[in-house]
Protein backbone atom coordinates (compact mmCIF):
# COMPACT_ATOMS: atom_id res chain seq x y z
CA UNK A 1 0.00 0.00 0.00
CA UNK A 2 1.68 3.14 -1.25
CA UNK A 3 0.73 6.60 0.75
CA UNK A 4 1.87 9.88 0.00
CA UNK A 5 1.35 13.51 1.56
CA UNK A 6 0.49 16.53 -0.72
CA UNK A 7 0.98 19.52 0.60
CA UNK A 8 -1.77 22.22 -1.21
CA UNK A 9 0.38 25.56 -1.15
CA UNK A 10 -1.83 28.58 -2.97
CA UNK A 11 0.03 31.70 -2.67
CA UNK A 12 -2.99 34.07 -2.56
CA UNK A 13 -5.55 33.77 0.38
CA UNK A 14 -8.26 36.26 0.92
CA UNK A 15 -7.13 37.08 5.18
CA UNK A 16 -3.37 36.68 4.18
CA UNK A 17 -2.13 36.67 0.82
CA UNK A 18 1.86 35.54 0.58
CA UNK A 19 1.34 33.98 4.52
CA UNK A 20 3.18 30.95 3.05
CA UNK A 21 6.17 32.63 2.25
CA UNK A 22 6.13 34.59 5.81
CA UNK A 23 8.87 33.22 8.39
CA UNK A 24 8.57 31.18 11.40
CA UNK A 25 11.66 30.51 12.83
CA UNK A 26 14.47 30.56 10.36
CA UNK A 27 12.24 29.32 7.04
CA UNK A 28 9.27 30.19 5.82
CA UNK A 29 6.03 28.63 7.32
CA UNK A 30 5.66 26.51 4.08
CA UNK A 31 9.18 24.70 4.32
CA UNK A 32 8.57 23.85 8.14
CA UNK A 33 5.19 22.47 6.98
CA UNK A 34 6.55 20.65 4.49
CA UNK A 35 9.82 19.32 6.91
CA UNK A 36 7.20 18.45 9.57
CA UNK A 37 5.39 16.26 7.60
CA UNK A 38 8.60 14.87 6.00
CA UNK A 39 10.15 14.11 9.77
CA UNK A 40 6.82 12.08 10.71
CA UNK A 41 8.08 9.54 8.89
CA UNK A 42 4.74 7.97 7.57
CA UNK A 43 4.93 8.81 3.76
CA UNK A 44 7.02 7.06 0.73
CA UNK A 45 6.52 10.88 -0.53
CA UNK A 46 5.42 14.02 0.79
CA UNK A 47 4.62 16.62 -1.95
CA UNK A 48 4.30 20.68 -1.96
CA UNK A 49 1.25 21.39 -4.79
CA UNK A 50 1.72 25.27 -5.56
CA UNK A 51 0.76 27.82 -8.22
CA UNK A 52 3.50 30.53 -6.91
CA UNK A 53 7.13 29.31 -8.59
CA UNK A 54 8.24 31.22 -5.53
CA UNK A 55 6.56 28.64 -2.97
CA UNK A 56 7.93 25.67 -6.10
CA UNK A 57 11.93 27.66 -5.67
CA UNK A 58 11.93 27.53 -1.57
CA UNK A 59 10.49 23.88 -1.61
CA UNK A 60 13.18 22.16 -4.34
CA UNK A 61 16.05 24.69 -2.93
CA UNK A 62 15.80 22.75 0.64
CA UNK A 63 15.67 19.34 -1.62
CA UNK A 64 11.76 19.27 -1.27
CA UNK A 65 9.35 17.34 -4.04
CA UNK A 66 7.14 20.42 -5.07
CA UNK A 67 4.74 20.15 -8.10
CA UNK A 68 3.45 23.61 -10.29
CA UNK A 69 -0.22 23.39 -10.54
CA UNK A 70 -2.09 24.15 -14.00
CA UNK A 71 -5.41 25.35 -14.23
CA UNK A 72 -7.90 27.24 -11.53
CA UNK A 73 -9.17 24.54 -8.46
CA UNK A 74 -12.55 25.58 -6.07
CA UNK A 75 -10.96 23.86 -3.37
CA UNK A 76 -7.56 22.30 -2.42
CA UNK A 77 -8.35 18.76 -3.12
CA UNK A 78 -9.32 19.82 -6.50
CA UNK A 79 -5.21 20.87 -6.96
CA UNK A 80 -3.71 18.09 -5.04
CA UNK A 81 -6.17 15.42 -7.50
CA UNK A 82 -4.79 17.64 -10.52
CA UNK A 83 -1.47 16.65 -9.63
CA UNK A 84 -1.64 13.24 -8.43
CA UNK A 85 -4.11 12.13 -10.95
CA UNK A 86 -1.55 9.41 -12.84
CA UNK A 87 0.23 8.40 -9.90
CA UNK A 88 0.04 4.69 -9.16
CA UNK A 89 -0.91 5.12 -4.99
CA UNK A 90 -3.98 3.51 -2.73
CA UNK A 91 -3.77 6.69 -0.36
CA UNK A 92 -2.62 10.39 -0.03
CA UNK A 93 -2.99 12.50 3.06
CA UNK A 94 -3.73 16.59 2.27
CA UNK A 95 -2.36 18.73 4.70
CA UNK A 96 -2.19 22.61 4.77
CA UNK A 97 0.52 24.85 3.99
CA UNK A 98 0.03 26.81 7.10
CA UNK A 99 -0.17 24.17 9.50
CA UNK A 100 3.51 23.60 10.59
CA UNK A 101 2.48 22.11 14.10
CA UNK A 102 1.24 18.83 12.29
CA UNK A 103 0.95 15.86 14.90
CA UNK A 104 2.36 12.28 14.11
CA UNK A 105 0.04 10.50 16.39
CA UNK A 106 -3.31 12.08 14.86
CA UNK A 107 -1.84 11.50 11.43
CA UNK A 108 -0.90 7.78 12.25
CA UNK A 109 -4.32 7.30 13.66
CA UNK A 110 -5.76 8.85 10.61
CA UNK A 111 -3.46 6.87 8.00
CA UNK A 112 -4.82 3.21 10.60
CA UNK A 113 -8.61 3.90 10.00
CA UNK A 114 -7.93 3.54 6.34
CA UNK A 115 -5.40 0.75 6.42
CA UNK A 116 -7.76 -1.29 8.62
CA UNK A 117 -11.23 -1.07 6.73
CA UNK A 118 -10.64 -3.89 4.94
CA UNK A 119 -14.02 -3.58 3.37
CA UNK A 120 -13.50 0.48 2.11
CA UNK A 121 -16.64 1.29 3.85
CA UNK A 122 -14.37 4.76 4.43
CA UNK A 123 -13.71 6.90 1.57
CA UNK A 124 -12.43 9.61 3.85
CA UNK A 125 -10.96 10.22 7.21
CA UNK A 126 -10.28 13.50 8.77
CA UNK A 127 -9.65 14.33 12.30
CA UNK A 128 -12.03 16.65 15.17
CA UNK A 129 -11.16 18.04 18.46
CA UNK A 130 -13.33 18.98 21.06
CA UNK A 131 -14.04 22.45 21.49
CA UNK A 132 -15.69 24.07 24.89
CA UNK A 133 -14.69 27.97 24.72
CA UNK A 134 -18.04 29.35 23.13
CA UNK A 135 -16.01 32.00 21.44
CA UNK A 136 -14.64 29.21 19.11
CA UNK A 137 -18.04 27.16 19.24
CA UNK A 138 -19.82 30.84 17.42
CA UNK A 139 -16.79 31.32 15.32
CA UNK A 140 -18.20 31.18 11.61
CA UNK A 141 -14.03 30.75 10.90
CA UNK A 142 -14.08 27.56 13.27
CA UNK A 143 -16.06 24.47 11.15
CA UNK A 144 -18.19 22.63 13.49
CA UNK A 145 -19.02 18.65 12.99
CA UNK A 146 -21.30 16.83 13.92
CA UNK A 147 -20.84 12.74 14.02
CA UNK A 148 -23.06 9.77 14.08
CA UNK A 149 -22.47 7.15 16.85
CA UNK A 150 -20.15 5.61 15.12
CA UNK A 151 -18.37 8.73 14.42
CA UNK A 152 -19.14 9.03 10.57
CA UNK A 153 -19.78 12.64 9.52
CA UNK A 154 -23.24 14.09 9.62
CA UNK A 155 -23.02 17.58 8.75
CA UNK A 156 -20.20 20.41 8.61
CA UNK A 157 -21.08 24.03 9.51
CA UNK A 158 -19.85 27.50 10.34
CA UNK A 159 -22.83 28.02 12.50
CA UNK A 160 -22.47 26.30 16.57
CA UNK A 161 -23.88 23.03 15.65
CA UNK A 162 -25.78 20.95 17.14
CA UNK A 163 -28.30 23.65 18.36
CA UNK A 164 -28.88 23.86 22.18
CA UNK A 165 -32.57 24.14 22.62
CA UNK A 166 -32.57 22.60 26.33
CA UNK A 167 -30.11 24.21 28.76
CA UNK A 168 -30.18 21.32 30.94
CA UNK A 169 -29.39 18.41 27.88
CA UNK A 170 -25.67 18.53 27.96
CA UNK A 171 -23.79 19.05 23.67
CA UNK A 172 -20.85 17.67 22.53
CA UNK A 173 -19.05 20.54 19.76
CA UNK A 174 -16.18 18.95 17.94
CA UNK A 175 -13.75 21.61 15.51
CA UNK A 176 -12.97 19.95 12.70
CA UNK A 177 -9.13 20.13 11.86
CA UNK A 178 -8.55 20.37 8.00
CA UNK A 179 -6.09 17.03 7.16
CA UNK A 180 -7.67 14.34 5.11
CA UNK A 181 -6.89 10.96 3.67
CA UNK A 182 -8.16 9.78 0.41
CA UNK A 183 -8.34 6.60 -0.71
CA UNK A 184 -7.41 7.92 -4.38
CA UNK A 185 -10.31 6.57 -5.90
CA UNK A 186 -12.19 8.50 -3.36
CA UNK A 187 -10.67 11.61 -4.52
CA UNK A 188 -10.42 10.98 -8.15
CA UNK A 189 -14.34 10.99 -8.20
CA UNK A 190 -14.30 13.67 -5.97
CA UNK A 191 -12.97 15.86 -8.53
CA UNK A 192 -14.98 15.04 -11.34
CA UNK A 193 -17.85 16.43 -9.33
CA UNK A 194 -19.35 19.60 -9.57
CA UNK A 195 -18.98 22.04 -6.53
CA UNK A 196 -22.62 21.18 -4.75
CA UNK A 197 -25.48 23.36 -3.21
CA UNK A 198 -24.06 23.18 0.69
CA UNK A 199 -20.69 23.42 -0.29
CA UNK A 200 -20.92 26.62 -2.21
CA UNK A 201 -23.33 28.09 1.12
CA UNK A 202 -20.74 26.91 3.88
CA UNK A 203 -17.49 26.90 1.60
CA UNK A 204 -16.70 23.29 2.99
CA UNK A 205 -15.51 21.01 0.99
CA UNK A 206 -16.54 18.08 3.29
CA UNK A 207 -19.92 18.60 2.33
CA UNK A 208 -19.28 17.53 -1.74
CA UNK A 209 -18.68 14.09 -0.16
CA UNK A 210 -21.71 13.95 1.91
CA UNK A 211 -23.83 15.02 -0.77
CA UNK A 212 -23.03 12.73 -2.86
CA UNK A 213 -23.38 9.89 -0.09
CA UNK A 214 -19.43 9.10 0.32
CA UNK A 215 -19.01 8.32 4.28
CA UNK A 216 -15.98 10.61 6.26
CA UNK A 217 -14.69 8.76 9.43
CA UNK A 218 -13.69 11.51 12.15
CA UNK A 219 -11.07 10.76 14.18
CA UNK A 220 -11.25 12.17 17.71
CA UNK A 221 -8.21 13.57 18.36
CA UNK A 222 -6.51 16.31 21.22
CA UNK A 223 -4.29 17.50 19.01
CA UNK A 224 -5.87 21.36 18.65
CA UNK A 225 -4.06 22.57 15.29
CA UNK A 226 -3.28 25.88 14.57
CA UNK A 227 -3.65 27.57 10.84
CA UNK A 228 -1.58 30.58 10.52
CA UNK A 229 -5.16 32.43 8.94
CA UNK A 230 -3.70 36.03 10.23
CA UNK A 231 -1.55 38.02 11.03
CA UNK A 232 -2.37 37.50 14.66
CA UNK A 233 -2.08 34.00 13.63
CA UNK A 234 1.47 34.29 12.63
CA UNK A 235 2.43 35.95 15.38
CA UNK A 236 1.18 33.82 18.19
CA UNK A 237 2.69 30.77 16.51
CA UNK A 238 6.03 32.85 16.64
CA UNK A 239 5.79 32.53 20.25
CA UNK A 240 5.19 29.22 19.95
CA UNK A 241 8.07 28.10 18.18
CA UNK A 242 10.33 29.99 19.69
CA UNK A 243 9.02 28.01 22.76
CA UNK A 244 9.79 24.65 21.28
CA UNK A 245 13.09 25.55 19.74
Amino acid sequence: MKIIAVIPARYEAKRFSGKLLMKLGNKTIIEQTYLSVLSTGLFEDVYVVTDDERIFSVINDIGGKAIMSEGDFECGSDRIASAIINMDIDIVLNIQGDEPFINKTSLSNLLDSLKTDTNKKISLASLMTPIIDLKLIEDPNTVKVIVDKENFAIYFSRLPLPFRRDELVPVSYYKHIGVYAFRKSALMEFYKQSMTPLEKSEKIECLRYIENGKKIKMIPTSFKGLSIDTHADLEYAKLIWDNNE
